[in-house]
């Protein structure tokens, strides 16, 4: 992997489900948690480097995430796949083209741009509406690719049998939206001092991983630090969960920044 050593800034802007953290009309323990840490909004990764900004995917909460996080530039936005949780903050970037006076960079795989251009239809429309988001998509293949010299490498994940993309920055890799991935990609990990990975709950589930799925990836990857994302309410409190894992795993929660 290409430029192991730069220095990043991991900020996790987003730690919950499709649904969040407590789900709506929802009574469990946990959604009726009063910790901070239980309290989740959708997946989503902000990376400092450089002192440029970098997000994975911007789902639903994405407004609120940029304020909470008081991120006032954004160089480029970085999608794993097209649902809802993932991309439906786009609109949003609005600020950003004001203010960077430019169209945001947005990388995704083709399936996933023709998506964006279906949903968000009134942005690629002949007649353009005052205001509308402006956005600048970029082909990601499979390939290593770099903004400004910092290089991404894609990670083919399969999301049941949709494949998503995972991405590795230096010694950072950040997967989401994944139950399967093949020995080949696993390979692309080799050497990542920091794994952050989806982990709904304990139960076996049909399109993402369980933690005894995952603390297999660990043992196979052996990473320094593995960090648990995309977390449901099932899965059971922060404290508790936390007690339980291997002394290099950690239950991941918003707002938690990480540096290496």
């Amino acid at each position: 992997m290409a430029n192991p050593s730069i220095k990043i800034k991991a900020t996790l802007l987003g730690t919950g489900t499709s649904q969040g953290v407590p789900v709506v009309a929802c009574n469990c323990d946990v959604c009726a948690s009063e910790d901070p840490k239980d309290k989740r909004l959708r997946s989503s990764l902000l990376l400092t480097i450089n002192q440029q900004n970098f997000v994975i995917d911007a789902g639903p909460d994405f407004r609120q995430q940029m304020l909470r996080e008081q991120v006032e530039s954004l160089r480029a936005i970085l999608l794993t796949h097209e649902h809802v949780d993932h991309i439906f903050g786009l609109d949003d970037i609005r600020s950003y083209n004001w203010i960077q006076k430019n169209p945001m960079e947005i990388y995704a795989e083709e399936r996933v741009q023709k998506a964006i251009k279906r949903i968000f239809n009134y942005v690629f429309a002949s007649f353009k509406y005052p205001g509308i988001p402006k956005m600048h998509l970029k082909s990601v293949d499979g390939r290593l690719f770099a903004i400004d010299g910092i290089e991404f490498m894609p990670i083919r994940c399969w999301h049941h049998k949709l494949p998503v993309y995972g991405y590795r920055v230096g010694d950072l890799t950040y997967i989401t939206d994944t139950n399967f991935i093949e020995e080949s990609e696993l390979q692309k990990i080799a050497g990542t001092r920091v794994l952050i990975i989806n982990c709904l709950r304990k139960e076996k589930h049909l399109s993402h991983f369980n933690l005894d799925e995952v603390l297999a990836i660990v043992n196979r990857v052996n990473p320094d630090q593995t960090y648990l994302t995309h977390i449901s309410h099932a899965f059971g409190k922060y404290e508790t969960v936390q007690a339980e894992l291997p002394d290099n795993v950690f239950l991941a929660y918003d707002g938690l920044e990480l540096e290496l």
